[in-house]
């Protein structure tokens, strides 16, 4: 899809991946309407992205999740490209894992996007086609020691685009699942971890292996992800990986 004067929505807009993708589309020619908590940083972003709209939004919650697709549709009257970002990690053994704080994960991470994708397909239905673009993880791809509750979850998400990529074939809206690598963005900094007083050792820095992969290549820049979002948008493939060298981990 050409994203050219196309409205699209990006959750998770105030920062890391989300901010690049919505500056980088904008630049494209898109209408970007950027989804966040924090009004503040959003209105600042959207000063200096015209056209754009800025979205208060927790995508924990379903009213919100709702408002934000009514309001684009009240400023834009229609939504071409849904790209759903907004999440947070959460890194512990599997025996440390606390059951309220994965919940309140699962309902972020997970029922969000799917709230979400839920509002979209009716309106992109009635176009006559869209595009839906769910961003899970490497972790998805990969065993990790200590970081199964992230990877779970991520790997629920992109089961979940797959299969609706399958059911919507024949109303042309597409599902996309995108996995980054490493990504040189605040993240880890809002990371939940059993252990916080590791959190400055252990969670600034990724580990030196991945079991099974051998070791852990640089990290990528927000930018670097936001072009490859964008190709795969050009393409509506239904796998867009950071690397080609992931797909062998996707298929192993």
């Amino acid at each position: 899809m050409d994203v050219r004067d196309k409205v699209v929505i990006v959750t998770g807009a105030s920062s890391g991946i989300g901010l690049a993708v919505a500056k980088l589309l904008a630049r494209h020619g898109a209408k970007v309407a950027l989804a966040a908590r924090s009004k503040d940083k959003l209105e600042a972003i959207a000063a200096g992205i015209p056209g754009s709209l800025p979205v208060v939004a927790d995508m924990s919650r379903e009213r919100d999740v709702a408002k934000m697709v009514s309001d684009v549709l009240g400023r834009y009257g229609r939504v071409d490209i849904l790209i759903n970002n907004a999440g947070r990690g959460y890194d512990a053994p599997v025996e440390k894992i606390r059951p309220d704080a994965f919940r309140a994960l699962f309902e972020l991470n997970v029922v969000g996007p799917l709230v979400a994708m839920q509002h979209v397909i009716p309106v992109m239905r009635r176009q006559g086609g869209g595009l839906i673009v769910n961003i899970s993880s490497g972790l998805a791809l990969m065993t990790l020691p200590g970081m199964s509750p992230y990877a779970a979850l991520k790997s629920a998400l992109g089961k979940i685009s797959l299969t609706a990529r399958a059911e919507l074939d024949g109303d042309r809206i597409r599902v996309s699942v995108v996995y980054p690598y490493i990504t040189l963005t605040g993240f880890e900094a809002n990371t939940i971890r059993h252990d916080e007083e590791t959190q400055g050792d252990a969670g600034d820095a990724a580990p030196d292996e991945a079991e099974g992969h051998g070791p852990l290549r640089p990290p990528d820049t927000p930018e670097y992800l936001a072009e490859v979002i964008l190709k795969g948008i050009g393409s509506e493939d239904a796998e867009i990986f950071a690397h080609d060298w992931m797909r062998n981990m996707a298929h192993a």
